[in-house]
């Protein structure tokens, strides 16, 4: 089975050895997304915050890809705190509307530099 690597020059840049995201067999898996600003690198200081711009970022990726939100057939969502989780729902159901995809929603030790929430999706092509 053949992949391909996506990058793109709309998210923030990569924390890591990773891609913003792999495409393989019609399906777009797109790494953790964290609620950093791609043209300042900066961190959104609120949970809500920080869940909006990691939701914008997941959707740059996807419209680099040819993809939109639409597309997305999971989602998984990690919280530094599960407290958090009615905050981040709110932000999420406006941008899920309908036909929501499959979801799971973990709260985990810590994130990456601080970050109180990350999204991470599949999208279907």
């Amino acid at each position: 089975m053949a992949k391909k690597a996506i990058l793109s020059a709309a998210a923030p840049k990569a924390l890591g050895p990773y891609s913003h995201a792999t495409e393989a067999g019609g399906f777009l898996f797109l790494s953790g997304m964290l609620g950093i600003d791609p043209s300042t690198g900066a961190l959104a200081d609120t949970v809500e915050a920080q869940a909006e711009r990691a939701l914008r970022n997941i959707a740059a990726v996807l419209a680099d890809s040819g993809l939109a939100l639409e597309s997305v057939v999971k989602t998984t969502v990690y919280l530094a705190d599960m407290r958090d989780f009615p905050a981040v729902n709110a932000t999420y159901a406006k941008h899920f509307l309908a036909d929501f995809p499959a979801r799971s929603c973990v709260a985990v030790a810590g994130l990456p530099v601080g970050a109180l929430v990350e999204i991470e999706v599949i999208a279907a092509r």
